[in-house]
């Protein structure tokens, strides 16, 4: 092997030597910063794709899956919603606003409620539609959140709140046979932990209000929704729900082709349905617990779908037409 031998540079080549080290020392940051960008971009995960298609609201009477789903992504769009926050207020108004668009009638009640955390400022706001009888039917959703920092409830309060916005949208402007009333309730999250006593504030607050008024007498139905966005919609037999109630709703999604959302599998569930069940008001609660980002900062938007939203939204539609047929 022969080694090659370099002479060193006289002082001519010097100067030119200099100035390229310098550029070099200049340019080396900058270089090493966009390999850093180029590499945190190639590392940071892609945001999760939304699921906003929906089948078309001539299938599902009228009910437009991609609307619920645009009012869910709103209260989303608020963070996180307990009781009395500024979010909150911001969903407060969002939802009597969008009921006043909708030319609905809107009630709101004001009242403090009593938590383990003292006296929290909660709102019901309920939007009544009135119908050819005096009969009604109560459709009820909670758009407050669990009490967990950076928890948006995008199914658990947002998914059924977007719901019955849509929902509102296709009722106050119809002529009903039966009396309508959406209520949305606030405090049904419990502040420190589940009992009679902490949680439900919203529908203990309306089912004594509605007893006291004498209001309740009118009520035939009530029919809760509740964690109805899963993408993976699995509704299972709510089994403290009023038995003929429930078999009406369950056989419309049979009739309708959604039996497989709508499982004949049973589970105990105590929710904003309980207080009217309690004074002897036919109930039943759509909720489908198998729902594993539950109670987690993982209930985001990706985990929701605007075609389960759309299912759950027409079995209610048929199923408010099915008792217009019981109660004529």
């Amino acid at each position: 092997m022969r080694q090659q031998l370099r002479s060193r540079p006289g002082n001519a080549g010097i100067l030119p030597l200099l100035l390229f080290a310098f550029c070099a020392c200049l340019l080396l940051p900058a270089c090493k910063q966009e390999a850093s960008r180029t590499a945190e971009s190639a590392a940071a995960p892609s945001a999760p794709a939304l699921d906003r298609s929906a089948p078309p609201p001539e299938t599902t009477g009228g009910f437009e899956g991609a609307k619920a789903f645009a009012h869910v992504e709103r209260l989303v769009s608020f963070g996180p919603r307990p009781p009395g926050t500024e979010a909150i207020r911001k969903a407060q108004e969002y939802i009597r606003s969008t009921l006043e668009g909708f030319g609905c009638k809107v009630e709101e009640d004001t009242f403090q409620a009593n938590t383990p955390r003292g006296k929290a400022p909660m709102k019901n706001i309920v939007a009544k539609i009135p119908g050819k009888k005096n009969d009604a039917v109560l459709l009820l959703t909670h758009y407050d959140t669990y009490q967990l920092p950076g928890f948006v409830g995008a199914s658990d309060g947002g998914s059924s709140t977007g719901l019955m916005l849509e929902m509102a949208r296709l009722l106050c402007k119809r002529e009903n046979a039966l009396t309508v009333w959406i209520a949305f309730l606030d405090g049904e999250e419990a502040f420190v932990e589940w009992s009679d006593r902490d949680g439900t504030y919203g529908s203990r607050q309306l089912a004594a209000k509605l007893a006291l008024s004498g209001e309740l007498k009118r009520v035939r139905a009530v029919l809760l929704a509740d964690l109805i966005g899963d993408r993976n919609l699995n509704l299972r037999r709510e089994s403290n729900s009023t038995k003929w109630l429930a078999d009406l709703v369950w056989g419309v999604a049979r009739r309708l082709g959604y039996g497989e959302h709508f499982l004949e599998e049973s589970q105990a569930v105590e929710d904003d349905h309980t207080p009217f069940l309690r004074r002897g008001v036919p109930a039943v609660d759509l909720i489908d617990f198998d729902y594993p980002p539950w109670h987690t900062t993982g209930d985001t938007l990706d985990k929701i779908s605007a075609r389960s939203l759309a299912i759950v939204g027409h079995v209610i539609l048929e199923s408010l037409t099915e008792l217009e047929k019981k109660f004529r």
